[in-house]
């Protein structure tokens, strides 16, 4: 995210114009023309909603104003410039590297990208108290993690906090959090009056030291995780021909993705209660399409998986389907995928590669 931010606000100008006023000017469709912004905007094309949207909560208004006019503006870019655009981005996030953040060096690089009253305004807000962000940034935090870290705190303290993020989330913390505890916390929250700025003041900054900065550090993600999930949804020719590029340009960042990447033949490493709630959980159109593209040895997993009559009725269903292209039975095994992974989330399937000590929840 933080490397289609920095290209989406390289060369972005600063006139700060509304994004009602332009008329469209035809944009240099060669590589090197293009800026920053038509290049973020082109990224965030390829990658659509579902994968898109977490970057696009990264941006403020203004990063949202200036993507979205290069965006309407984009016209038709080619299938070439569209491959290059994304194997440089790749390419970026796979060569990073270690990073060393400071406040000199955030401030000598926002000076080069913003004016410099912007930079002053918001180096200024990070030196006060208060971020503006800092319960956004709370409630977007597993509420695990959370419900871990505030069963150490006062009762108080945990209302404090609960009373200031969404309800939802807030809902989710108190789950986790032991009985007693949880209970006590309820009725502190009724209980509540207004609370002094400076006693928030100092909630937020402990919470900013001692918990949120922390668990930034330790929760940073390795690049090429979520280009395999980028990778994931991908139909199979786009998948084939980006890494068969990608084997040519970075090897070793293709077989880490690769190894990454979770796809529709790793659903035969699931356990058979996981198999039994995926199996519940689809749309039989939908598996009867995905087992239709798949390998025998796929076809008899889930068929095993099945009654006898039921796997009569399914090879029926798909007879009766008749030729599907390629493009549908991609779609369909992707949907598995993804309402495998959901499920995951719930913690209703356990993913696995195939031991335990490589188990891995989604």
């Amino acid at each position: 995210m933080a490397a289609t931010r920095s290209i989406a606000t390289r060369n972005s100008g600063s006139d700060g114009g509304d994004a009602s006023d332009y008329d469209p000017v035809p944009v240099p469709m060669n590589y090197a023309g293009m800026s920053g912004p038509q290049r973020a905007a082109v990224i965030l094309l390829v990658l659509g909603e579902d994968h898109g949207r977490p970057i696009w909560q990264e941006f403020d208004d203004e990063e949202i104003r200036i993507i979205t006019r290069a965006m309407a503006e984009l016209g038709t870019v080619d299938s070439d410039m569209v491959e290059r655009l994304m194997l440089d981005f790749v390419s970026k996030l796979s060569s990073a590297g270690a990073i060393t953040g400071s406040f000199d060096r955030t401030i000598s690089l926002l000076e080069k990208i913003l004016p410099s009253d912007q930079v002053a305004l918001i180096m200024e807000e990070i030196r006060g108290p208060a971020g503006r962000n800092m319960w956004q940034k709370l409630g977007n935090i597993d509420a695990v993690v959370l419900a871990n870290f505030l069963k150490n705190e006062y009762p108080q303290t945990i209302a404090v906090i609960l009373s200031r993020i969404r309800p939802e989330h807030s809902a989710n913390v108190l789950r986790n959090l032991p009985n007693e505890l949880s209970i006590e916390v309820v009725a502190r929250m009724l209980r509540m009056e207004s609370v002094q700025k400076e006693a928030l003041d100092h909630i937020e900054n402990t919470l900013r030291s001692e918990f949120v900065a922390t668990l930034t550090q330790t929760r940073r993600r390795d690049p090429h995780e979520m280009m395999a999930e980028i990778f994931n949804g991908f139909d199979r020719q786009t998948e084939i021909r980006f890494m068969s590029a990608l084997d040519e340009s970075n090897q070793e960042s293709a077989t880490r993705i690769r190894a990454l990447m979770f796809t529709f033949e790793d659903l035969a490493k699931l356990d058979q209660a996981g198999l039994q709630t995926l199996m519940r959980q689809v749309d039989k159109d939908v598996l009867a399409r995905a087992l239709k593209g798949a390998s025998e040895d796929m076809r008899a997993f889930f068929f095993g998986a099945m009654s006898q009559r039921a796997a009569k009725n399914m090879q029926d269903d798909m007879q009766s389907l008749g030729p599907l292209r390629l493009k549908e039975v991609d779609e369909a095994q992707t949907k598995m995928v993804t309402l495998t992974k959901d499920l995951a989330d719930k913690g209703e399937i356990v993913l696995s590669k195939g031991n335990s000590e490589d188990e891995l929840v989604y």
